[in-house]
């Protein structure tokens, strides 16, 4: 037989499979066995059959990590979503690096080409708050290297997503504020330049507008993620001239520095400011009052951001799709004023 005439047909003959599973095996899918891919292997390399399916495969073989950077590994969001992905990658026997951007474009950046040189088999990324030139994802999607985004993503580069619906989970909070009868509510956002803190801004205002309720000028507020910064944003908005009666926070650790603040001004949580954060964060129940937070599903973000990976790595012809998970909002004492 010459080699240049091998077909799946061949190979399955030799081996007494089906093609069908010769086809599965050449392409790494999960429900082929490791002993069968590699008889499959090692008879398509002996009678010269290539296709682009087993060359992706063989590179896959080379590497057995998955990069995840994630902004920093101290939000719980990100803790449970490492989980989520190691979970899946552990089916596949892959391994995963984790990397912290720290908020910075520049470490990010960094970090995407490091992974690169080290020939990972794809990166799970959460966007860094400072970034706003995606040059280094476009990178990798030039060397074919699969890449998803999850909880904070960008517009400008296309792949798989995994989200909430972040602009109406912002209006569902907002909405709860005005039906517990806040009528001056404020936004504590995240930076202004970050895509997923514009959305949830964007869904604040449109419920104001909804309920006709007037947006005062300075009742949106934008802080970075350092504590100092937040308590000062949290000032700025609690010791204006005129204070809200009710908060929506970007996060948890946002929402935080306003029960902070507004202890320290004198006024009653939630009597006289009632607060809602972002992620459901473990410590939540343990505040004085407990705080009310739009619940995000971590460990299934991390799950299925591995999922697209490996989506990616077995079927790189198929089109990318965008997961949007479900949220919702859990209730406590930081809005509940029919308790007080």
């Amino acid at each position: 037989m010459k080699k240049s005439k091998a077909s799946l047909g061949d190979i399955a003959t030799t081996l007494g499979v089906s093609i069908s599973t010769v086809s599965r095996a050449l392409k790494g899918h999960p429900r082929i066995g490791a002993i069968t891919r590699e008889n499959v292997l090692k008879v398509a390399r002996d009678l010269g059959y290539m296709s682009p399916g087993m060359l992706a495969l063989e590179v896959k073989k080379r590497s057995k990590f998955i990069g995840v950077i994630i902004p920093k590994i101290n939000y719980h969001l990100y803790a449970m979503a490492i989980s989520g992905i190691e979970k899946v990658a552990e089916t596949r026997g892959m391994h995963i690096i984790i990397c912290q951007s720290n908020e910075s474009q520049e470490r990010e950046q960094s970090i995407v080409y490091e992974l690169m040189d080290l020939g990972v088999a794809g990166v799970i990324v959460s966007l860094a708050s400072e970034t706003t030139d995606f040059s280094h994802f476009k990178a990798l999607k030039q060397s074919k290297i699969p890449l998803v985004f999850f909880n904070r993503q960008c517009d400008e580069v296309e792949t798989d997503k995994v989200v909430i619906n972040n602009y109406k989970a912002a209006c569902n909070a907002t909405e709860h504020l005005v039906t517990i009868g806040c009528k001056k509510i404020a936004y504590l956002g995240g930076p202004e330049i970050l895509q997923i803190n514009q959305v949830r801004a964007a869904g604040y205002a449109s419920t104001l507008q909804k309920y006709n309720l007037k947006p005062y000028s300075d009742f949106m507020v934008y802080s970075s993620f350092d504590r100092e910064n937040i308590l000062s944003s949290a000032r700025k908005l609690l010791y204006a001239p005129e204070t809200p009666d009710g908060v929506l926070a970007y996060s948890d650790q946002m929402a935080i520095g306003l029960m902070v603040a507004a202890k320290e001004r004198g006024l009653k949580i939630p009597e006289d400011l009632a607060i809602i954060g972002f992620n459901n964060e473990p410590v939540d129940e343990l505040l004085e009052p407990s705080l009310t937070s739009v619940d995000q599903p971590a460990l299934l973000m991390g799950e299925e951001s591995a999922n697209l990976i490996f989506k990616q790595i077995d079927y790189p012809e198929e089109g990318y799709i965008k997961k949007v998970l479900k949220s919702f909002l859990v209730v406590r004492n930081s809005t509940n004023r029919n308790k007080v």
